[in-house]
Formats: C-alpha cells, structure tokens, sequence
C-alpha cells in the first residue's frame, strides 16, 4: 500500500478558516432542526411505533427525497457528477442485521445513535446514557468481530448498487416513483395518526401541500431534463482534458508500463479496446479486452472499484482508439487512467526484438492496425506478452507519469 501524506489535503483547509465557519454553522444547523423537530424527545421518536406521532418519519423522508430531487436536478443541468457522490455500498447479509439490532434499540431506548446526541447536547439523562451506550457497543464490536469479520465483509456484497440499476430505469422514474411513494407514506401517516394519535388534522399547516406540489414538480422536472449522456459530460470537461491530452501527460511509456506491473505496491488493470481479432492474435498478459461501447456502463463499477493505488491502462494498436476510450472513463470520473504510449504496436517494437516469429509487415498499414505478423493466434503465450521487468529496468529510458489520486470515499456518516 503507498503512503500519501495528509498535507495537501489539509492545507485547503488551513488557508481558509472560514472552511471550519461553514462546517460549523451546517453542523448547528443539522442540530437545531432536529431539536425543532423533537428528535431529541425519546416519548415522540418512539411513538412512531405505535402510529401516534409520525413525526420522525415525516421530517426524514422529507429529507431524503428533497437532497434527492436536488440532487439529480443539479446532474440534469451539469453542475453535479453522480459518479462524484458517494453511494454506500450494499451490505445485504450485514445490513439486515444491523437494522435489526438498530431498530429494536431504537424501540426499547428511544433514539437512534443520531438523535441520542441530539438529546444529550440538551442534558437529557436518556440520551446521555443512550450515547455511552452507543459509544460501549462500538467498543464491544471492535472487540468481538474478528471471528465474523469475512462475512461483515462479504455477506449479500452488491457494491455501489441504485434504484436505477437494479430496475434499469432512467434516474426521473426512479425519482418520481420515490416521490410518489413519500408523498403517500406523508398522507398515510396522518391518517394513522388520526386513528391512533387523536389528531386534528384540521389544525394542520396547509403549507404542507404546497411544499408536496413543489417536491413532485422537481421530481418531475428530473424526469423531463433526463441525466446527461457521457458525451454531453465529456463536453463539459473537454477543454481541460484536451490539454492534458496535447501534453502528453497521461500516456506512459511501455517501460512504465512494466515496471508498474511489477511494482506490488500497485495494482494495474489494462484494458485493451482492439478488435477481437487483433486480441486473440497478441495481447499483453492480464490484459483485458473490452468494447468502447460498454465502456460507459462499465464505468460504474471501475468508479467503485478504484482504489488509491488501482490504476488503469488503455491500449489499442495504436493510441487513436485508446484516447477514446480514456475519454469516455474520465468523462465518467474514473480516477488514474493512462494510455499506453504508442499502443501495442511501440509496445512490440520494443519487447518483440528476442522473436524472430514475430516480424513487421513489410508495408505501411492504415492506422489503428497491427504493424506485426504472427506465426498463430496465441494470444498471451508470445514472450513479448510478458517480458522480464528484471531484464528491461535499465535498458529502457523514460519519464515516469503515473500520479496516483486518492480513493474517493464518503466524508460522513450516521443517521439523524
């Protein structure tokens, strides 16, 4: 694993002071409005089980689908990436039974580890003592998970996994049909607390219904905006691309290549986007082959599973194929994409000269073609497709490229 220091990420935050006011005034913000909500009141979060007070349930849907409406109505006019936001992933096995062991302690204490802060920054004695309880059972997990740590781990692992891509429906279906189901469950829970809680309902704000016609014209203007296309998110950022493309910034020399390969401080996926063909007749060992067209929906997983020292490389016979494809992952925002410099072609040109089977067509081909002959179709079995780091370390000069960016992850997390 590589060591990145913490300093330039820092450093943002230390030139600019008022970074910590906004931090601070979002975070008294979350606070008060929970308190105004009476998420700090153990006798009204727990009255929700008994479908006398809905509170809780009102103002936290109301969050959820109001930040998701804004959300995608931000992707749908370009100002937002999707791929950029963090999605936890999906731990079925363990989540269920987190859930399970959350929810019963939210019934029997009252507050969720969240709101149990809430009540104890008022002095609340039940939220003190549900909040060292909260912090005990984070001990005693730490203590005692080893034994089930693999199936924590891996149990019903899906990865980054929406709505979206499990229906495989545009993002404005998913958002309008949540919506839909909010805005039911809000009318639902007032009819329970009618029957159940006494309520009056007549007393209620009629503002209400004007904030549910606002959400559900939101929901409905992502539905009509649609999300951009990876064309539409690569003329976004193509101006500054091209530039690195002009410098030469992101295409590694095959030596580099090699050595990263065998450097176990980094993990290295090629990707190689040529004809199935020229792959079957030589292809650089491990390497994979891909179409340009699942490039974009294969982003997905190549975003979730990036890492701090996972990089790509792109080949083709030459760089005119690979160039696009690195276009489509960083429109997609997949960190540490390079291209192989020359394609398979320089590649060969330089770990080819120890086979005699392999020979240069004796003329000029068009480009994006192999410029060698081939005995047979042997794929990776050729020497070339996997030549010796050890040999080739000093013979070989070149100015390495590869600068790692860091994992994105989630900068929070916890429950209200």
């Amino acid at each position: 694993m590589l060591n990145f220091p913490l300093e330039p990420f820092l450093a943002p935050l230390a030139q600019n002071p008022w970074t910590y006011f906004v931090f601070g005034l979002i975070g008294f913000g979350f606070g008060f409005a929970l308190e105004i909500s009476g998420f700090g009141n153990s006798k009204k979060l727990a009255a929700q089980f008994y479908f006398k007070e809905m509170t809780v349930l009102k103002v936290m849907f109301t969050a959820i689908v109001t930040a998701m409406v804004l959300i995608f109505l931000s992707v749908g006019i370009g100002i937002l990436d999707f791929n950029l936001v963090w999605v936890n992933p999906t731990y079925l096995g363990s989540g269920l039974l987190g859930g399970l062991i959350m929810g019963v302690g939210f019934i029997v204490g009252g507050f969720c580890p969240g709101t149990s802060l809430v009540a104890a920054s008022t002095l609340k004695v039940d939220g003190i003592f549900f909040a060292l309880g909260t912090l005990f059972g984070v001990w005693a997990f730490g203590e005692t998970v080893q034994p089930y740590w693999e199936w924590w781990n891996t149990g019903g692992y899906f990865g980054r996994v929406t709505l979206m891509d499990v229906l495989h429906v545009p993002a404005g279906v998913v958002v309008v049909g949540v919506v839909l189901m909010a805005l039911f469950m809000f009318w639902g829970g007032e009819q329970l607390e009618r029957i159940f809680g006494k309520r009056d309902l007549s007393k209620e704000p009629r503002l209400r219904r004007a904030g549910a016609a606002l959400l559900f014209a939101g929901a409905l203007g992502v539905l009509v905006l649609g999300q951009p296309s990876n064309t539409e998110k690569w003329a976004l950022m193509s101006a500054e691309k091209e530039v690195t493309l002009a410098e030469r910034a992101v295409q590694i020399h095959p030596g580099e290549l090699l050595a990263s390969l065998a450097d176990n401080r980094i993990r290295v996926v090629m990707l190689d986007v040529r004809p199935e063909s020229d792959y079957n007749l030589f292809h650089i060992e491990d390497a994979q082959r891909v179409d340009l067209a699942d490039l974009a929906p294969l982003a997905k997983e190549l975003v979730a599973g990036s890492g701090a020292n996972l990089v790509y490389v792109l080949m083709s016979n030459d760089e005119a194929a690979a160039t696009e494809a690195w276009k489509i992952l960083s429109a997609e925002q997949v960190p540490n994409v390079y291209i192989l410099e020359g394609g398979v072609n320089n590649w060969l040109s330089i770990f080819s000269v120890e086979e005699p089977e392999i020979q240069a067509t004796a003329v000029p081909v068009p480009p994006e073609t192999l410029r060698y002959v081939f005995p047979a179709a042997l794929g990776a079995r050729y020497e070339a497709s996997s030549p010796d780091s050890h040999h080739w370390s000093e013979r070989l000069e070149y100015t390495p490229k590869i600068k790692l960016e860091l994992k994105r992850d989630k900068s929070g997390g916890g429950c209200g």
